[in-house]
């Protein structure tokens, strides 16, 4: 029996087709990683982003044949201190990874000696180290022993094609429990961390989370546990350090914007006929294309998403209060114009919002205040010390 993980339902040549007009017939599709899944996951209502990455479109050089390239990512200093970090934390056959993993999730096992094994994961291609991953995770499993899988090679299918992901570690227990392990460099001060890193690092480690659960379906005994295991510096030192991150509610999100990726042709069927998103087109029909699919921006998709700068002009020029953020969206309600909500506060009646809108009522109120506390200020004599000298 093969140990590759199972492929599902190949692809009609009517969606590969599909697929390929989306993104030019010369272009080759762009294979997604677990940081682009995990973006799925941080803005689920964005058809956009879905579309885009369904068809496999290069969104870089998309973004800047449309005139506004992506300028996000980590530094070069970043990427040498967290590949340090991580030698260190895997150092010595990954004596401290299980330490950290048994401290942490370890139960009533016996903690890791020097026969936990480290099986070699070299093989050809990203296929082949998906199935050499595949047979040592059933090795380990049937083994009972703890056993660490440096950067494992896993296969997700993602709109009916396989994406390959690379975890930082994988842990199997001797009790059969497999747990993602998740290396970041940031720091971890007092056993707590940035809760934007740290979200983003949950999202990205649920990818990791679902494909192992493909491969564990098909072996006996085997669990993927839906806590992993984030290792970090301790402080302000260089001592790393573990904390559990529950990943059920991102392992959730995840999975419904991939059932939305299978089903990319439905997406794909209310757009105008001949939408192409290939680079080499002239910027204007670019513009248009990506105009035709429905996006939802917000701030946060700055650090997310390599249409982010585009959105975001575009979201500006509409008037679209998401631009101000989700929270701003969320407290505007039938206000769906920033234009519309400075009416309100200045009395008038949006056409987009009932008489009694509550919204609109606590706009009013709001610039009513401001205007008091404006002009309260305006009317207080200038601040003038009682003496010049100090008292004592």
């Amino acid at each position: 029996m093969s140990s590759y993980p199972p492929s599902g339902p190949p692809q009609t040549t009517t969606l590969r087709q599909r697929l390929a007009d989306l993104r030019g017939p010369a272009v080759p599709p762009r294979p997604l990683d677990a940081r682009a899944l995990a973006a799925l996951a941080a803005n689920p209502g964005c058809g956009r982003r879905a579309l885009l990455d369904g068809a496999g479109v290069d969104k870089t050089a998309l973004a800047a044949a449309l005139g506004s390239p992506a300028s996000f990512g980590q530094s070069q200093f970043a990427i040498v201190r967290g590949n340090s970090f991580e030698a260190k934390v895997k150092g010595d056959g990954g004596a401290e990874l299980l330490r950290l993993t048994h401290a942490r999730l370890g139960g009533a096992a016996e903690p890791p000696g020097r026969d936990a094994r480290v099986p070699d994961l070299t093989a050809a291609g990203p296929e082949g180290r998906a199935a050499r991953t595949a047979l040592a995770l059933r090795e380990a499993t049937a083994a009972g022993a703890w056993t660490l899988l440096d950067h494992p090679m896993l296969a997700l299918e993602v709109a009916g094609t396989p994406a390959y992901l690379e975890p930082d570690a994988v842990v199997v227990h001797p009790d059969g429990r497999w747990t993602v392990v998740e290396i970041k460099s940031f720091p971890l001060i007092d056993g707590a961390a940035d809760a934007a890193k740290v979200g983003a690092a949950a999202r990205q480690a649920a990818v990791y989370v679902l494909a192992l659960e493909q491969t564990a379906r098909k072996l006996a005994g085997a669990e993927v546990s839906h806590r992993v295991l984030l290792v970090c510096p301790k402080d302000f030192s260089n001592v790393p350090t573990a904390a559990l991150v529950d990943v059920r509610r991102e392992r959730s999100v995840t999975r419904r914007q991939l059932e939305r990726l299978t089903r990319v042709e439905e997406l794909a069927d209310g757009l105008p006929e001949g939408l192409c998103f290939d680079p080499a087109r002239p910027a204007a029909e670019l513009t248009a294309a990506v105009s035709a699919v429905s996006a939802a921006y917000a701030p946060e998709c700055l650090a997310a998403c390599e249409l982010a700068f585009h959105c975001r002009e575009r979201s500006r020029a509409a008037g679209e209060p998401a631009a101000l953020g989700r929270s701003v969206r969320g407290e505007l309600g039938g206000l769906t114009t920033v234009e519309a909500a400075l009416a309100a506060a200045a009395g008038a009646h949006p056409g987009d919002a009932p008489a009694d809108d509550p919204t609109a009522a606590a706009l009013r109120r709001a610039a009513r205040l401001r205007a008091e506390a404006l002009e309260a200020a305006a009317a207080r004599p200038p601040y003038a010390p009682e003496s010049p000298e100090c008292p004592c």
